[in-house]
């Protein structure tokens, strides 16, 4: 089943708007955990999720799809967004120091 053409523009202008959040995060101290920027990046996503759900046409099916595919879609933006988070984080490690042997 076609998405609507509605809930295409809905998803496209959903993507565009995480995207713009996504890009906008400055890593900077204090760094919080790659688990927590995890959680929060889930966060975000549901926010648009509930956000959309309200919006979105169609019958239930059709807009259970659109749904599904926006989180797919902000899934697909995260990754990357998550990947670059934890390059950084590994970029900030302090060196480990062997223990000096007795």
């Amino acid at each position: 089943m076609a998405l609507l053409k509605a809930n295409k523009d809905l998803i496209s202008a959903g993507l565009k708007e995480f995207s713009v959040l996504l890009n906008q995060q400055v890593f900077n101290d204090p760094l919080i955990s790659e688990e927590d920027m995890v959680t929060v990046v889930e966060d975000w996503m549901n926010f648009y999720i509930n956000y959309y759900r309200q919006q979105v046409t169609g019958e239930p099916q059709e807009r259970d799809k659109a749904l599904q595919e926006l989180r797919q879609e902000l899934n697909t933006l995260a990754n990357p967004f998550l990947a670059k988070y934890r390059d950084f984080l590994k970029s900030h490690e302090l060196p480990s120091h062997p223990l000096p042997s007795s």
